[in-house]
């Protein structure tokens, strides 16, 4: 974990700085880049292991950004903006980051909040297996893929895997919101349970569930959710 790349992307110097001093006494590698083209070109080369992305960058859109990130690249992405109002936070988990902190922050808690994503990255590893099998389809975690049994791919994101083997690991089990929280990190709160029922909600949709009575993702109204697939992994 100590030797995990950390990259930060903030057009504010201090900011920067700040942040790369308290990752590099926490022991991570780090690079940091004040612009998103820098940033994604050095994304050609390595993905890091947990990208920080400001919002509010001079030559991109923030949350567009955050979006291509959880799709294409297999990097835990956590924002770090000044954007404190809920439906910001909201729009960001929604687009596929895995954490949001609002500025002015505690480095502490940045330091933290990155050790707990890459806790979830390192049980993932841990178990072994990046590919599992349900009800015709079949996850691949090391691409990030849903094959259906035609062979048609479909992507997710970091954020929508970290559930989906999360209900793969515990198949015909309720799962409650606090369990997930604690699973998946993160800071309680509206904001998680809006991100985690957006997250489901893809997830159905990639499943090509039916949203009113959907086969595999059941909702527990008022307690949380239960996977009815059988699950073999491979």
């Amino acid at each position: 974990m100590h030797d995990a790349l950390v990259t930060i992307l903030d057009d504010e110097p201090e900011i920067r700085q700040i942040l790369t001093d308290v990752l590099q006494d926490a022991g991570f590698r780090t690079q940091s880049f004040a612009r998103a083209r820098e940033f994604e070109a050095s994304l050609k080369r390595q993905t890091p292991d947990v990208c920080l992305v400001d919002l509010s960058l001079p030559d991109t859109d923030g949350l567009a950004l955050v979006h291509r990130l959880a799709l294409e690249r297999g990097a835990a992405v956590i924002i770090i903006s000044g954007r404190a109002q809920v439906q910001d936070r909201i729009t960001g988990l929604e687009l596929g980051a895995d954490d949001y902190i609002t500025k002015p922050f505690d480095p502490a808690e940045v330091v933290a909040r990155i050790r707990a994503r890459l806790r979830t990255g390192a049980r993932s590893a841990a178990q072994g297996s990046t590919t599992a099998q349900f009800n015709g389809w079949t996850a691949h975690f090391d691409r990030y893929l849903l094959e259906d049994g035609d062979g048609q791919e479909t992507a997710f994101s970091h954020a929508e895997g970290e559930v989906l083997r999360l209900f793969l690991e515990s198949p015909k089990r309720l799962i409650s919101r606090a369990q997930m929280q604690e699973a998946l990190g993160g800071a309680a709160g509206e904001s998680f349970d809006r991100a985690m029922d957006v997250r489901v909600s893809r997830l159905r949709t990639k499943l090509r569930e039916d949203p009113k009575n959907p086969r595999l993702i059941k909702t527990i109204y008022g307690a949380g959710y239960i996977f009815l697939g059988d699950v073999r992994w491979n």
